[in-house]
């Protein structure tokens, strides 16, 4: 059972990327999933997630029209779609489901770096 997310880079400020998070073991299709920051030496943070049934939830007025979180078709997938990026964005971004979470544990993250 794993996640991992993917995607990240360097951009440049108002720049955009596309993380995403890819299950192995389980389908993600039969739980919430949620996007997290962390800075390095600062506490984790949610971004956003989804539930089951396709409603998602924003955790900070700043992700609010620059991040939407979305489900793949086929595939065991879950996008952060990231535009309009700002230097504070810079973290490594984490995906997880609630019961990981709970149970403290967490995958590779993908680094975002946003140069001003």
């Amino acid at each position: 059972v794993q996640l991992q997310a993917s995607g990240g880079g360097s951009v440049r400020a108002g720049g955009s990327l596309r993380l995403s998070c890819a299950a192995s073991g389980f389908s993600l299709n039969d739980y919430g999933v949620g996007w997290f920051r962390q800075v390095p030496g600062s506490v984790r943070e949610a971004v956003l997630c989804i539930s089951s049934d396709g409603v998602d939830t924003y955790f900070g007025d700043s992700m609010k029209g620059r991040f939407t979180i979305s489900r793949g078709d086929a595939r065991n997938t879950v996008y952060l779609q990231m535009n309009g990026l700002k230097p504070e964005d810079t973290a490594v971004y984490f995906c997880n489901i609630p019961e990981r979470v709970v149970a403290n544990v967490w995958g590779q993250g993908t680094l975002v770096t946003v140069s001003s």
